[in-house]
């Protein structure tokens, strides 16, 4: 277990690079998934490990400890009404004649989002050829995974059997009981490490919309302020954001508009 001074040090540290807040109750977390990198590396105290951090000029072994802190519970078409109100975005503005959508996925974990998010684009738009999607993350690792785009059976439930055999190759032999994302959904999006708590983001705008979804809880209202300014200046007017429904962010976004429960819109009528 980590003596209270050391947890106090990682939590520090960890807000102070990623935004992330720990309570106070969240030591044996730590402990245990900073474990494994403990023992990879030979380090047998909490304490030491942090002063290896500290000692690492490269910056190599932080990113591996927010890897490890970084939470990324997701499936695909997750909070599925985003989904049917994008595809019903989409469609209105190709008919009123647009044909660049950009959108970026700010939290994008192992890819499942994006994914679903090129998926509702490839099924709304008549010519999806100029829609893109930036995806990113802060975890290395599951953007590593994302990038990939292969998964298990029981990931795929969330998808009606036609969308799974039009996006997604079956494994066979060795591979078998996996998929694959196939090269139309994959040649859509764009995945890039990005730090939400570190702007101006590597993101060309406008945007369209952005999906911040179910992030932003393990952020103070500071850091929301901040990242929500950003996103408000990142998207065209009248472009959308997408947050997690259980995600309280009351009194923080008065530059949106709400249009629904977890979906505002930069409205161009305000000053």
């Amino acid at each position: 277990m980590i003596d209270k001074r050391t947890f106090d040090r990682f939590r520090e540290l960890i807000y102070r690079e990623s935004g992330i807040t720990l309570r106070e109750n969240k030591e044996s977390l730590v402990s245990a998934r900073v474990a494994k990198r403990m023992r990879e590396l030979n380090i047998s105290s909490h304490g030491e490990y942090l002063d290896f951090i500290k000692r690492d000029k490269d910056g190599n072994e932080l990113v591996h400890l927010l890897d490890a802190i970084s939470t990324n519970v997701t499936h695909f078409f997750r909070e599925e009404r985003h989904f049917k109100l994008l595809a019903k975005l989409v469609r209105r503005w190709e008919k009123e004649g647009r044909r660049s959508v950009r959108i970026w996925c700010a939290a994008c974990s192992t890819g499942e989002e994006p994914y679903s998010v090129a998926i509702t684009l490839r099924e709304a738009l008549a010519d999806p050829t100029d829609a893109r999607i930036i995806a990113s993350d802060i975890s290395t690792r599951v953007l590593e995974k994302a990038q990939r785009g292969i998964y298990e059976a029981r990931q795929m439930e969330n998808i009606p059997q036609l969308l799974l055999a039009r996006y997604f190759q079956r494994g066979r032999g060795r591979a078998d009981g996996l998929y694959r994302a196939k090269p139309v959904l994959r040649d859509m999006v764009v995945f890039r490490r990005i730090n939400l708590i570190a702007p101006p983001y590597p993101v060309r705008g406008p945007l369209d919309v952005i999906f911040c979804r179910n992030v932003m809880i393990y952020f103070d209202n500071t850091v929301r302020a901040q990242l929500l300014a950003s996103m408000y200046d990142m998207l065209r007017p009248n472009g959308y954001l997408m947050v997690g429904h259980a995600e309280s962010l009351s009194g923080m976004l008065s530059s949106f508009t709400s249009v629904e429960p977890s979906v505002y819109i930069k409205d161009s009528a305000k000053k």
